[in-house]
């Protein structure tokens, strides 16, 4: 028996309640449980009892064992005064205190604690795994909404420390959160580097010319600073020296990886698809937050790098011919791990719903992006039917299955209730 688990427990009643009394014998009554306290302080707030035929109202505090109480010197702490019940599943040691004592032990499911002992000793993919197709369609549905807006959440915290190094410019932190995503996993900080280095401001005055653009995105990505033999990357070489100088660029100098991706992922071509991009929209977080059909969002993304790289990967490396198109897939991560994470900020900083309902509808409307995380729920049951259902998939994977939060999570809380 754990702490969290008795606080669960307590907090949703699953324990007998016929005829309760404390440890003293004095009859008591749960009126309400109170409130669950995260922060500092007792367990639980404005909870309401009645002990014999008083009625008190106050706060709540669960142990495992009795004893607990003064080995965390709650009696010194002023944030205990207003105790009014010590929950403890076991009475290890009387304590004189001025509040009741309620004593559990007894009065719990054997098979809930067996379940919820199993769930934490689960070596499974996650740790209900057998236990998922039990679970009502209301449930999940619930849940996973709460999943996907926790997880914009939670990159809205990050896209806000970008938003106040620029001022609260949003064009600009867009600018830094989509070239971070566009260098994927492997390059994400250097591409976010790199955007940092390059403000806007530079870029929209060159935006007219593509071989400008692409220059000052390569330069800055230290692409080149070798000896070409083709001509393209030698003109480059030769507008991007003179920008450099002109603007006093200093390059960030975060190596890019070239190994164990595939060709149509190097950096050299996600910077000349950013390049392109670029070149052919203006005020980009204007568009997304303006756009009222997705569509017109994802034909933003269409874009296509220059002809020259229809014939390479690399500078001076020829290979058969391909278009250097932003495929459909690489698109919809683009506006799922940047259009809707930026566009929801933006929502919660202006205390604007629109935007963030927008949000919503479009990852309801994205195809679902497949890992080995959504592969793994599919395994066993759970749909990834929408970008939707991935991003909260990937948040339960990720911030609840693997930290064994089954108390926290609405299929866990569904599991143990049935015990």
């Amino acid at each position: 028996m754990t702490e969290q688990l008795l606080q669960f427990i307590w907090q949703f009643r699953y324990f007998n309640m016929t005829e309760l009394s404390t440890s003293s014998g004095d009859p008591l009554e749960i009126i309400h449980t109170g409130t669950h306290n995260t922060n500092q302080g007792p367990d639980f707030l404005n909870a309401k009892i009645k002990c014999g035929n008083t009625v008190l109202a106050g706060n709540i505090e669960v142990h495992v064992n009795a004893s607990e109480w003064n080995d965390h010197r709650h009696s010194d702490d002023i944030n205990y005064k207003n105790v009014i019940l010590h929950v403890v599943l076991t009475e290890d040691k009387k304590l004189e205190l001025p509040f009741p004592v309620l004593e559990l032990a007894g009065r719990i499911s054997g098979i809930l604690i067996g379940k919820y002992e199993s769930l934490l000793q689960a070596k499974r993919f996650i740790p209900c795994e057998g236990y998922t197709e039990k679970i009502n369609d209301l449930t999940l549905i619930a849940w996973k909404e709460r999943l996907l807006t926790e997880r914009l959440q939670e990159k809205s915290v990050y896209i806000q420390q970008i938003l106040e190094k620029n001022n609260h410019h949003w064009e600009e932190t867009f600018w830094q959160v989509l070239a971070r995503n566009f260098g994927m996993k492997l390059n994400s900080d250097a591409f976010e580097s790199i955007a940092a280095s390059l403000p806007l401001n530079i870029l929209a005055k060159h935006k007219p010319v593509l071989l400008q653009v692409e220059a000052l995105l390569m330069g800055q990505a230290g692409l080149l600073e070798q000896e070409f033999r083709d001509d393209y990357p030698v003109m480059l070489q030769k507008e991007y020296r003179f920008l450099k100088k002109k603007y006093s660029l200093r390059s960030p100098g975060i190596p890019l990886h070239f190994l164990r991706m595939r060709p149509a992922n190097f950096p050299t071509v996600r910077l000349a698809q950013l390049a392109m991009l670029i070149h052919e929209n203006s005020s980009l977080f204007a568009q997304i937050k303006n756009a009222t059909n997705l569509k017109d969002v994802k034909k933003m993304f269409a874009v296509t790098a220059n002809d020259y790289w229809h014939y390479r990967y690399c500078f001076d490396e020829p290979a058969a011919f391909r278009k250097k198109m932003l495929g459909s897939q690489m698109a919809e991560h683009i506006i799922i791990n940047t259009a809707l994470p930026v566009l929801y900020t933006y929502g919660w900083y202006h205390n604007a719903e629109a935007y963030k309902t927008k949000v919503l509808n479009w990852a309801a409307a994205l195809k679902p992006e497949n890992n080995t995380i959504t592969a793994g729920f599919e395994k066993i049951g759970l749909a990834n039917l929408s970008a939707a259902d991935s991003q909260a998939l990937i948040q339960l994977k990720n911030k609840y299955c693997n930290e064994k939060r089954c108390l926290e999570c609405a299929i866990g809380n569904q599991i143990l209730k049935n015990s």
